[in-house]
């Protein structure tokens, strides 16, 4: 019989990604699934139950072990710092994490950086040998330049399209991001043989996706 795997999963435009990364590697997950309302969504015939999440809450599930694994982005990681194991790079949801400000602007003595990930900035900062205030936001990031409540931002970019349209530009990349396969340490002794079945199914469909792009 197999092993039902509790799985956490990010809402929106990831879980879309991660669902059909988990389609493509032989698992049956139903399409009507992916505009499902329901919080938690059973999936039997892959083995799995998804429990949706806030895309920042899916590490603490794993770490706390009320999902056994969970798919979530690198910056997530990054930020939150949780005890998980990191078990696949899945190539999904692209980005990177930047620092943005005005063109032109000249840093501050102390300036003021304002963001949604107080850890990653300061330690990059830091790591940098500058000094500097983090704010944190929680949503419209690009206002603090533009009102002058920051001098620089550290945000995530995709397109780059939301910073042009306000009139600010890309300064230094941070660090590149996807979405990865993280694991609960209990639960990856305990349903090894799912877990690692389930990597085994979905590394050569993230291989394939490389080279397609």
């Amino acid at each position: 019989m197999q092993e039902m795997l509790k799985v956490a999963m990010p809402k929106g435009r990831i879980y879309k990604q991660a669902s059909k990364l988990f389609r493509d590697a032989g698992l049956a997950i139903p399409e009507d699934a992916d505009d499902s309302r329901k919080l938690i969504i059973p999936v039997p015939k892959a083995g799995m139950e998804f429990i949706m999440a806030k895309p920042v809450d899916v590490p603490t599930y794993v770490e706390y072990g009320v999902a056994d694994i969970g798919v979530v982005g690198k910056d997530v990681l990054m930020e939150e710092n949780r005890d998980v194991y990191e078990l696949l790079d899945l190539g999904i949801a692209r980005c990177r994490m930047s620092v943005i400000g005005l063109p032109g602007g000249r840093p501050a003595i102390h300036p003021r950086v304002a963001t949604k990930y107080p850890r990653v900035a300061s330690q990059y900062f830091r790591e940098q040998g500058q000094q500097v205030e983090v704010i944190k936001l929680n949503g419209s990031i690009e206002l603090a330049p533009l009102i002058g409540l920051a001098d620089r931002i550290v945000d995530m970019v995709e397109t780059g399209t939301t910073i042009r349209e306000n009139g600010l530009e890309e300064q230094e990349i941070i660090f590149h991001i996807t979405s990865r396969l993280i694991a609960n340490r209990v639960s990856y002794r305990m349903k090894n043989d799912a877990i690692q079945s389930l990597c085994d199914r979905l590394q050569p469909m993230i291989g394939a996706a490389a080279g397609n792009r």
